[in-house]
């Protein structure tokens, strides 16, 4: 039995591979190319080619695949990628797992907390309702979003989260992973501050009074497993650690773990929305405070709970 894995180039994708190995586990990687390497297979999300037998009874597949969020300014262009990427490749998945006699144990689908909208200093679980509207998309693609700020982040998870109903109505077990800031020096939220903090200029963004929900590395990948292994487990886990912090906290937990000096000046939120666009009202500027209570509950034990900890880990 092997593990499927979609998005195994990627930042989560990659340490997660490296994970299930050093399990001895079998992994198979879903790759948008020639296969070149055993243990690949190829698929196109975007036009639905799949061949299902690669799912055929598999231990589990994970799905993480899609643009990344952050990863660009969000131009109208990089809203409309945002969208078909992550969309059409979980309904792509979800129909192949649909369709067969022997489906996979389990599908572990990449979510992300930006679900839940602007949260403020009120600390949420899974129990809370996302903020997107039932039923409801993003707007006509490249538009600000919808209502208030964080909806046009938290309708598109809502829409990809959707798109797994083929493989639970097929009584395939589903879990969305609703991932916050994972923290690692390879990339993503903390490899981006790093050059930044470690030339002295560190400093909060905009108010600094928003939460970050952040995780570990070692802490995402090990959740993951765990929930490979929970056959009980099934709907949205956040995979968050149990202490999020301010921005503003964030900054000088850095700069201490750093050795480094940072800027009383925060920086102005005008300037994180001209270099952002819409990415800086959705994700930078705005709080949330999301707990992680099903994980704590089904007795995953986090190597990481405190940032300073996490970081001295980490750096």
């Amino acid at each position: 039995m092997s593990v499927v894995i979609t998005g195994s180039s990627g930042l989560l994708g990659s340490a997660l591979v490296r994970a299930l190995r050093d399990e001895g586990r079998s992994v198979v990687r879903l790759v948008r190319r020639a296969p070149t390497a055993p243990g690949e297979a190829f698929w196109n999300p975007g036009e639905g080619v799949l061949d299902p037998a690669v799912l055929e009874g598999a231990e589990a597949v994970v799905h993480l695949a899609g643009a990344g969020v952050a990863d660009r300014r969000w131009t109208p262009g990089y809203r409309r990628e945002l969208v078909e990427s992550r969309v059409a490749g979980t309904r792509a998945l979800a129909t192949a797992i649909a369709s067969l006699d022997l489906p996979p144990a389990v599908l572990l689908s990449g979510s992300a907390i930006g679900v839940y909208g602007d949260t403020g200093d009120h600390p949420v679980d899974e129990s809370a309702e996302p903020r997107a509207r039932p039923g409801s998309r993003p707007r006509a693609i490249g538009e600000p979003g919808e209502g208030p700020t964080g909806q046009w982040l938290a309708a598109l998870v809502r829409a990809w989260e959707a798109e797994t109903a083929p493989a639970e109505e097929a009584g395939v077990r589903v879990v969305h992973l609703r991932t916050g800031h994972v923290l690692t020096r390879e990339g993503g939220f903390l490899g981006k501050m790093l050059p930044i903090f470690r030339a002295g200029l560190g400093a909060p963004l905009g108010s600094g009074r928003q939460y970050t929900s952040w995780i570990s590395m070692p802490d995402w990948t090990g959740a993951v497993l765990h929930l490979m292994a929970e056959p009980a487990v099934s709907g949205p886990v956040n995979l968050t650690a149990p202490a999020p912090v301010t921005n503003a906290e964030f900054t000088r937990a850095l700069g201490r773990a750093l050795r480094r000096p940072t800027l009383p000046v925060p920086v102005p939120a005008l300037a994180l929305r001209a270099a952002l666009g819409g990415l800086a009202d959705e994700g930078v500027l705005i709080g949330q405070r999301v707990m992680p209570r099903r994980l704590l509950e089904m007795g995953y034990r986090f190597l990481h709970p405190r940032l300073d900890t996490a970081l001295a880990a980490i750096l």
